[in-house]
Formats: C-alpha cells, sequence, structure tokens
C-alpha cells in the first residue's frame, strides 16, 4: 500500500470518528433535554424563554434544581389538617365574589403554608419553593406563580379568576388523598380495615339411632278399655219410652194382642 492511501485511510477514518462522535453527542442531549422537558412541562419552556432561547443554559440550570430538591420526599399531612386546608381553600372561593383580589392574595398564601407544611421550603423563601415544587409539580407550579403575578399587577377579576383555577390544580396535588391522611393518624401509613373473623360453630348433627331390639323391646302399650263384664251402674233414669195408656189396657185384655188367622 502506498503512502497516499495510507493517509486517505487515516484521514477517512479520522472523519468517521468525528460524524460518529457528532451523532453521539447529539444524541446525548436530545435525550437530556428530552427527559427535563418531560419532567418540567411548562416550565421548562418559560426557563429557555427567560434565557433568551439559551437552551444550553436553560437545563444548566434546570439540572441544577433537580440536585437540590430532587430527593425531598413529601412529610405526611394529618387528616385533621387536611380537612382544614379544604375548609379554608372553600372560604376562599367564597370570599372571591365580594373581594377578589384579597381572595387571590389569601389562595397564594394558603399554597405557600400547605407547601411548606408538606416538607418544602416555607413562603419566605418564596423563590426556592418555587424551584422545589417545580421539580416534583413542573406541570402545575405555573398557576402558582400566576396568583402572585396577578394580584402584584393588580388584574381584572376574570384575570384573577382565571389564576385561582389554574392554582386549584396544585393546591389539589399537595393535598394527600383521604386515606393516606387517614393512614398518618395510625403511624404514617394506611391501614386497611381489619375484617371481624367471627368463629362460625357448625352445627353438631345429632346421632342416628338405632333400631331398638325386638328381644330387649317393650311393647307399646295399648290403650286401656274398662271391661265389658264389670257391672254397669244403675242409671237413676230409666231411658226407655214409656207405654202409651192404650198399650196399658190392651196389656190387661189378652186377645187384643192376637192376629188376624188366631182370631178367626
Amino acid at each position: 500500500m502506498s503512502t497516499v492511501e495510507i493517509v486517505i485511510v487515516v484521514a477517512l477514518s479520522v472523519v468517521l470518528l468525528l460524524v460518529v462522535g457528532g451523532v453521539l453527542l447529539y444524541a446525548t442531549r436530545r435525550g437530556g433535554g428530552g427527559s427535563l422537558r418531560r419532567r418540567f412541562g411548562p416550565e421548562y419552556d418559560r426557563t429557555v424563554a427567560r434565557h433568551d432561547g439559551d437552551t444550553k443554559a436553560a437545563e444548566q440550570e434546570l439540572k441544577e434544581r433537580v440536585r437540590r430538591h430532587g430527593d425531598l420526599r413529601p412529610k405526611p399531612l394529618p387528616a385533621k389538617a387536611r380537612e382544614t386546608y379544604v375548609t379554608q381553600w372553600a372560604g376562599v372561593q367564597e370570599r372571591f365574589v365580594d373581594a377578589p383580589r384579597q381572595a387571590t392574595a389569601d389562595a397564594e398564601r394558603l399554597i405557600a403554608r400547605l407547601a411548606a407544611e408538606r416538607g418544602y421550603p416555607d413562603g419566605d423563601r418564596r423563590e426556592e419553593q418555587l424551584d422545589a415544587l417545580s421539580v416534583h409539580h413542573g406541570a402545575r407550579v405555573h398557576g402558582y406563580r400566576l396568583l402572585h403575578a396577578r394580584v402584584a399587577a393588580d388584574a381584572g377579576t376574570e384575570e384573577l379568576r382565571g389564576a385561582l383555577l389554574e392554582a386549584r390544580s396544585l393546591f389539589d396535588e399537595l393535598l394527600p388523598t383521604q386515606g393516606a391522611a387517614q393512614g398518618t393518624e395510625r403511624g404514617g401509613r394506611a391501614e386497611r380495615p381489619r375484617a371481624r373473623v367471627t368463629e362460625s360453630k357448625a352445627p353438631t348433627a345429632e346421632p342416628a339411632k338405632e333400631p331398638a331390639d325386638e328381644s330387649t323391646a317393650q311393647p307399646a302399650k295399648e290403650p286401656t278399655t274398662k271391661s265389658t263384664n264389670e257391672p254397669m251402674a244403675k242409671s237413676t233414669t230409666d231411658p226407655r219410652p214409656k207405654p202409651s195408656r192404650k198399650f196399658r189396657e190392651r196389656a190387661h185384655q189378652p186377645w187384643a194382642f192376637r192376629t188376624k188367622g188366631e182370631a178367626r
């Protein structure tokens, strides 16, 4: 193989390596960006826009958020506390009719307090709390941001109403399910109700009676009847009809009882 051919082969190998490396790098960056976009949702686009379209800088910021808050695990919320938050949110909705701006500000403070009780940074560190919430609730944190922006901008009633509806989805996600909240009252986890097991007693069958031996069986007693030979008690009244007067008169005239043949 000549020197020229060797140079060509080496050059082609270098180009091939560069192409493969570029494809792998693109795929890696694309895959990382895709996973961040799926995790953060609208927050991903907001961060890119805040960095003037610099995707690399935006993704670096989001990765830093995951590093700081990715291991955060929400604290359990007792059932009584859950009921209190639900009642307070219902009060916010009722007050919105008469004082929409004040009710919207109350909703923002209520979400901040609930997030702090679940283990996120408290509301005094608002940006840090928002970063932590964006890691675990990236698709819902937008409504919480919107509440603050609309109250600060003194927005109209309909804009405030829209922000309140958006923020409700984050409020619902921060609340544990009712079963999980009840479980914290019993030691931190929901317990299934134990079924009461009652031991059912099977009816005891009576032993079958064996047929009695004919030799030992006693004869059944026959009903006792009074013997006909015994003299019957004399009745004080004679059941026979008394003879008529005419019959008594004929009894003294034997001829009166003769048949027609005897009379001839």
